[in-house]
């Protein structure tokens, strides 16, 4: 009886504990992050505005790693290299307001 009573007691324990464990498997969901951004030609993500006109003038993207850090370039079709931010400011119209 007292051995029942102890192997009862070590299964109704077990199954306690296997009851209590959650499902550590991650959530998903289709809801946008910080890191989705578009597809440039190439699968290459595209994650800022000069980056996108760039790509959106026929242009390619080169990131390159200089010493204050990476930089990225716009290659043109006519072979111009242009920093991609200079090149996308350059293209911006000043707004006027009245």
């Amino acid at each position: 009886m007292r051995k029942t009573t102890l192997i009862l007691g070590i299964t109704m324990a077990i199954l306690s504990l296997a009851a209590c464990s959650g499902d550590d498997t991650p959530v998903t969901t289709n809801a946008p992050t910080a890191t989705d951004a578009p597809a440039a030609p190439g699968g290459a993500q595209i994650g800022n505005p000069a980056s996108q006109y760039c790509v959106d003038q026929g242009g390619t993207l080169e990131m390159v790693d200089e010493t204050a850090g990476t930089v990225g370039y716009c290659n043109l079709p006519d072979g111009t290299r242009i920093e991609e931010w200079e090149y996308f400011r350059a293209s911006q119209t000043p707004s006027t307001t009245g």
